[in-house]
This record gives C-alpha cells, structure tokens and sequence, in this order.
C-alpha cells in the first residue's frame, strides 16, 4: 500500500512538472498572435473552389493545417534570387534574400516581405505551443515560426514548399 501510494506521488510530482515545463516553455520567444492587413484585400473562396485550384498536396497543406516531409519540396535547397507567394492567393511572402540553410530540411526565412503579408497564431498541439505562419490575404496555412534564427530578426519562418509558388525577380 506504501509503495502504491509512494509511486502515485512520484508520478504526480513529474506529471505537474511536465505540464509546468510545457507551459514556460510555450511562453518562449517567437511572437504568438498578430494579424497581418494584406495590402490587396482578402480573398476568400469556398472548400470547392480551393479544391479546384489547387493539387491535393497543396490544398492539404495550406487548407488542412498539413506538413511536407523534410527534404521533399521543391524549394527546401532552391537558391535562385526571386520572391516566393501563396500558392492560393498570389500574395507575396518572402524575398529570396531572406532565405537561409538552416538544415530542417524546409525552406527557412529570417522575415516575410513585409510584415503585414502574414499572420501569427498560436498552434496547440501535445506537449507544446508552436506559432502558425498564415497568407494575411486568404488564410492558407503556410508553416510555422522559431526562434532560432539567425541575426538581425532571429526568427526562422520554415515553410511549406507546397503552400508557395517561386518567381524568379524580373519574372512573371
């Protein structure tokens, strides 16, 4: 009976300070909330009208919240000078002179084109909070922001390369 109750105990006092570790390590860092103003106005469509628009892999990803594997999108390596937008909306997202190798295997950026293209929410998953990077224009769920990035915003903006489209500067 001692032993049961000695064990519930210990179980308890680590459960309690999981939750707390979680919870102050969620408070961390990277912004959590701002809504972007996109320059151009929204645009919304229905799921039907996404569906039609997009492949299956982009609408999975930028409609149901979805993840490319590491590694596997087309622009995780790509080092071309030109500017990446949503693939739902056009918008522009980031400037290739942004765009740095941080090894995750997703293209990385240190800071949109301009603040107001994107939006930040607070993404709750098990066991951590993360910050979801969204098109301020149509919503289209585009990766997620860190903190570790390098100087001068120390941000990482690891996107999907599903969720953008590349055109190259001087481009169409």
């Amino acid at each position: 009976m001692r032993t049961a109750v000695i064990t519930g105990g210990l179980a308890l006092i680590i459960l309690v300070a999981g939750v707390v570790w979680v919870w102050c390590r969620s408070r961390d860092g990277a912004p959590m909330e701002r809504t972007g103003t996109p320059p151009d106005g929204r645009v919304e469509k229905t799921e039907v009208e996404w569906r039609q628009l997009l492949t299956e892999e982009q609408f999975r990803i930028t409609r149901q919240k979805g993840t490319e594997r590491a590694f596997s999108g087309a622009y995780w390596n790509t080092k071309e000078d030109g500017v990446y937008h949503c693939v739902c909306c056009g918008q522009a997202l980031f400037d290739s002179t942004t765009k740095f190798d941080s090894g995750t295997g997703w293209p990385s950026y240190w800071k949109p084109v301009d603040d107001n293209n994107v939006s930040l929410h607070a993404d709750h998953g098990l066991f951590t909070t993360r910050t979801e990077v969204t098109c301020s224009r149509c919503d289209a769920h585009l990766g997620h922001v860190f903190d570790d990035g390098p100087a001068p915003t120390g941000l990482r903006y690891c996107m999907n390369s599903a969720a953008v489209k590349f055109i190259p500067r001087g481009g169409d």
